[in-house]
């Protein structure tokens, strides 16, 4: 009989615990429920100092006293874009060597070891419009840290052995450019859009690889790497005054010079429909992409822009292509732009082989309907959002604080662009989206480029349209040679 009350006990508090829990349940919002969340709250910007330095150069300075460490990022105008067709490749390999190369007093190993003592970093590189040198650091060792920085950039050796190393390198990377079908796919939009022979398409061959000489390489330096033609930001735990005069004992030396950076390559596009294939008979899924040319961040619709990509890429071609529709892997859109030169606009999919002409015809679709009429107050409240809500992780440390406003000084932008981009975003209307779908976009004179297994594609690519079949097939050195 006792065994009996407790266990009758026990059924009753069990039952009295899953009745609470249906009632914690039954009270929470469901999926489908509207949250409502509460404004941000304001951002605090840490305290950032800008300094120019007697030879020219500009810092942007920031203490963080949170961990032990000093970090350095500085940008140069240099780049790709001003290669010789001939030498295309140059750029890299002399942004590689001159910190591989090491300098005049110490091999680039022996620069290795010391760094790897030191547990610090001092890295180089120059890509399509810009050049970057980074140095992290303990904050115990940011004196000797500083002295291998401006060695490296005042003296720096270029030794051949390094020069041919980061040759090998290029060509082995040039050898293996078709293995990966998404690499396939943006790497040939771009020249679709750019143009093959473009500086912000084109690629290095073997053939401009082997171009390229040390006089190349020191020359190419020589031109572009001064301190007046140099901006850095420094953030970690140092004294703003003590971190000043450090860089002015060890870069101060750096002697300036006149720098005439040419002005960027202008981008004359042509708005046209094409359709483009690439064949690759080993692969069961089709990559797409179609577009055209984009824009400048600077365009005072680039907020309006921003928010009807979001709308169209996430809230439209992923629903209809991904959610509802099942056909691709993953979609996405992005209305590209730029700080001084023209981005892409492409929306882009994987499918298997069997669906890649339907996708494409739904894509259409989406692009024509943004064009057509309002998105609904959802939609835009939904994008505006998600745009709102992100926009705080800009300032989630004080180095996206600190490289950002360099960025924005080094292209010439207002410090302030990211908030008035805000500001403008917060702005953007109904009419706004529908406003700059029907300037910007242009379906009617989309590129079309299908990277995929033809014989297994649900109809013909020309239903279409007209077929341009591409060549991916690498040079080789020899060959051109040959033919000289």
């Amino acid at each position: 009989m006792k065994k009996q009350r407790t266990l009758l006990k026990l059924l009753s508090v069990l039952f009295l615990l899953v009745f609470i829990s249906g009632v914690s349940v039954f009270g929470q919002k469901s999926p489908k429920d509207k949250f409502v969340f509460s404004p941000l709250n304001p951002i605090k910007m840490p305290q950032i100092e800008t300094v120019t330095l007697k030879n020219g150069m500009k810092l942007f300075l920031v203490e963080d006293h949170e961990y032990p460490t000093i970090d350095m990022r500085a940008m140069i105008h240099t780049g790709s874009v001003f290669e010789t067709p001939s030498k295309i490749g140059l750029a890299s390999i002399t942004g590689q060597v001159l910190r591989t190369g090491g300098t005049v007093s110490m091999t680039g190993d022996e620069i290795d070891k010391e760094l790897e003592t030191l547990a610090a970093t001092v890295e180089t590189g120059i890509g399509q419009t810009s050049g970057f040198i980074t140095v992290s650091v303990l904050k115990e060792d940011i004196n000797r840290a500083l002295e291998i920085l401006a060695d490296i950039l005042i003296n720096p050796a270029f030794r051949e052995d390094k020069i041919n190393l980061v040759k090998i390198r290029q060509k082995s990377a040039i050898s293996r450019r078709n293995d990966d079908i998404g690499g396939i796919t943006r790497r040939e939009f771009r020249k679709l859009i750019y143009g093959k022979d473009s500086p912000y398409a084109r690629h290095p061959e073997y053939l401009t690889i082997d171009a390229v000489t040390k006089a190349d390489i020191e020359q190419f330096y020589k031109k572009y790497f001064y301190p007046n033609n140099t901006i850095m930001a420094v953030w970690g735990d140092f004294n703003r005054k003590d971190m000043v005069e450090k860089i002015k004992k060890s870069l101060g030396t750096w002697k300036k010079a006149e720098v005439k950076v040419p002005m960027l390559p202008k981008v004359d596009y042509e708005y046209k429909y094409t359709v483009n294939f690439i064949n690759k008979p080993d692969v069961n899924q089709s990559n797409i992409m179609l577009g055209h040319i984009g824009g400048l961040i600077n365009n005072p619709d680039y907020p309006a822009l921003s928010v009807m990509n979001s709308i169209l890429s996430f809230e439209r071609m992923f629903k209809k292509i991904r959610t509802d529709e099942g056909l691709a892997y993953s979609v996405w859109g992005s209305y590209g732009a730029g700080y001084q030169s023209p981005g892409v606009f492409s929306c882009g999919a994987q499918t298997k082989s069997e669906s890649t002409v339907y996708a494409i015809e739904l894509m259409f679709q989406e692009l024509k309907k943004i064009k057509e009429k309002e998105v609904s107050d959802e939609e835009l409240a939904k994008a505006k959002d998600q745009f709102l809500n992100s926009y705080v992780f800009n300032f989630d440390s004080r180095a996206r604080v600190v490289n950002r406003l360099m960025t924005y000084a080094f292209y010439d932008y207002p410090l302030d662009f990211m908030e008035k981009v805000k500001k403008g975003v917060e702005e953007v209307t109904k009419k706004d989206v529908l406003r700059v779908a029907g300037k910007y976009l242009r379906p009617d004179k989309v590129q079309i480029l299908v990277v995929g297994n033809k014989d297994k594609f649900d109809k013909p690519l020309s239903t279409l349209g007209k077929v341009n079949v591409i060549d991916i097939s690498i040079p080789s050195a020899k060959a051109k040679k040959s033919e000289e």
